[in-house]
């Protein structure tokens, strides 16, 4: 065999033995978030890592399998949680397993054909199937950085195009603080009465 059959890495720190993580900063986040004043005065001060993602492509082909770990640093853009962008796969039938290695946070899963939403934990000892034509983000809801591991069909492909275009139908917001999911309309009424009470406040 000629690619590598073996992987060294931390599940502490996301660390890839040998591999160079893609490094994902705020500002390629534009027009993901809900508060997008709170997202510009971010990227403005600092503009600060979210997340990184260190991908194994060893082989190709029918039947073969990639993976990447994932690092996905705790923050919040106003009461959002951060997130990666999200995709779903080129080859809508593959489906996904995601497993927590460290940290806490959340996967949101959204049917493509259905528009059917859900969150389920991943955490350490945790794994969450992404099953076929499932949009898919990974959301950090604690204190650390989340660590998990991805793994998909080597054919399985990553678009972006229509999280790009059009995001997804849900958030997840700190409220009382905990992480509750909302109907995006929804979460934008609670962020303006949040903002109104804010400055009444003030």
């Amino acid at each position: 065999m000629i690619f590598p059959l073996l992987t060294q890495f931390c599940p502490e720190t996301g660390e890839v033995k040998g591999v160079t993580p893609q490094d994902r900063y705020l500002d390629k986040l534009a027009g993901k978030f809900l508060d997008d004043l709170a997202y510009r005065q971010a990227v403005q001060n600092g503009n600060p890592l979210v997340y990184s993602v260190s991908s194994l492509e060893s082989a190709h082909g029918d039947g073969q399998l990639h993976y990447g770990i994932g690092k996905l640093m705790p923050g919040k853009i106003g009461s959002e949680y951060y997130f990666t962008f999200g995709h779903l796969h080129a080859h809508r039938p593959a489906a996904e397993v995601y497993v927590g290695l460290s940290g806490q946070g959340l996967m949101l899963l959204q049917h493509e054909i259905s528009g059917e939403t859900q969150v389920q934990p991943l955490k350490p000892n945790t794994v969450v199937y992404v099953p076929g034509y499932t949009a898919h983000r990974t959301i950090n809801t604690g204190a650390n950085p989340l660590i998990y591991l991805g793994v998909y069909p080597a054919q399985a492909g990553h678009d972006y195009g229509i999280i790009a275009q059009k995001n997804f139908d849900n958030v997840v917001l700190e409220v009382d603080g905990q992480p509750v999911m909302m109907d995006r309309r929804e979460a934008l009424a609670y962020h303006s009465n949040q903002r109104i009470q804010k400055n009444q406040r003030n």
